[in-house]
């Protein structure tokens, strides 16, 4: 009798234990849903950190951990093996490269790291031509970048898609060619370079995204790109097949696509798609 209630203290001891480590175990804790973490192209910072604490009421129990970068870098990370569970790229290029269901012109690599269903598209933006706040030296077009009005312009690398569509913008055109040989060219790694460069007064000009423009005291806009002159520029987002939180993830997901994350977006001047 004795032998059989040692054993069964033992049994409940054993069990406590386990359940402890369980409970401490950061594989545990990332499963039970408390922490996603989300990469998203940097010229979405302002809003995404409006719409957490907005989440935060919410689901004040799910921790939001972001990682802001341009897109091209944030994919790299995510190919190398990064935890995350939501991608929003400013382009669509690099969620294509991602997700075995595009284009295999484009997905050259045969990616598959988006959930299937899980990929939508949560806003689109416009491309401007900004200045240092006060100190326009007479630059009305995207074209006077060729001209002595312009020293220096500021512009995103070729796997930033924010520098993506300033070539094809200039491209159009008819003046990249020239813009290079003329080393006229700044590159930045992302689109808040972009904007920092031309905060500082250290170029005359650069392209950013209507709504960088828009969140900084800093600058002023100058031109918009003219019309036809690139491609949409549509923002995919998805859930990532290596998820260990897809409830939580799905869950956020249908916040962002909710009034109050909406509200965010277009108060900073992103565009809805249509419904």
């Amino acid at each position: 009798m004795r032998l059989f209630k040692r054993v069964a203290v033992m049994f409940v001891v054993l069990s406590l234990c386990s359940a402890i480590v369980l409970e401490r175990s950061p594989l545990a804790h990332a499963a039970d849903g408390k922490t996603l973490v989300v990469f998203a192209a940097a010229s979405m910072t302002e809003s995404m950190n409006k719409i957490a604490e907005l989440y935060a009421k919410a689901a004040p129990d799910v921790k939001i951990i972001y990682n802001f970068d341009s897109s091209g870098t944030l994919k790299t990370q995510i190919q190398e093996g990064a935890d995350c569970d939501i991608f929003i790229s400013a382009g669509q290029r690099q969620m294509n490269q991602m997700d075995i269901s595009a284009d295999p012109s484009v997905n050259t690599e045969k990616l598959d790291f988006v959930l299937e269903g899980a990929r939508f598209d949560i806003v689109s933006n416009k491309v401007v031509m900004i200045v240092p706040k006060g100190r326009n030296p007479g630059i009305r077009d995207f074209k006077d970048a060729v001209t002595d009005r312009v020293s220096l312009i500021a512009l995103g690398n070729s796997d930033v898609p924010v520098g993506q569509y300033s070539e094809e913008i200039y491209k159009n055109l008819g003046l990249w060619d020239q813009l290079n040989s003329q080393k006229k060219i700044s590159f930045a790694s992302n689109v808040k370079e972009v904007l920092s460069q031309v905060a500082a007064g250290a170029v005359d000009c650069g392209v950013v995204y209507s709504t960088d423009a828009a969140t900084s005291s800093e600058v002023d806009i100058a031109a918009s790109a003219p019309d036809g002159s690139h491609s949409p520029v549509t923002y995919p987002a998805a859930i990532l097949k290596r998820t260990k939180n897809e409830p939580a993830a799905r869950a956020f997901v249908e916040f962002l696509k909710g009034d109050e994350a909406s509200g965010v977006f277009e108060g900073i001047g992103f565009s809805l798609p249509s419904k």
